[in-house]
């Protein structure tokens, strides 16, 4: 499975969820929550994509460490 194909599976759920709900008002909900996880498996795989490699920074040096 790719990156971000859990959220889509999700997204797939919420849509069908939607489709079956009688309240309007709770249709709209599925329907949002259906579009925001389809956006996170845009981000998802788009960070998979990436090369990214962290380096933590370097230790600060206190003022008592400091020779002049």
């Amino acid at each position: 499975m790719g990156t971000g194909d859990s959220y889509r599976t999700k997204a797939a759920s919420f849509h069908a969820r939607a489709q079956c709900e009688i309240s309007p008002r709770v249709r709209i909900q599925y329907e949002n929550l259906a579009k925001a996880y389809l956006r996170l498996a845009e981000q998802a795989d788009r960070i998979g994509r990436a090369d990214i490699v962290y380096e933590p920074p370097l230790p600060r040096l206190n003022n008592s460490d400091r020779k002049l």
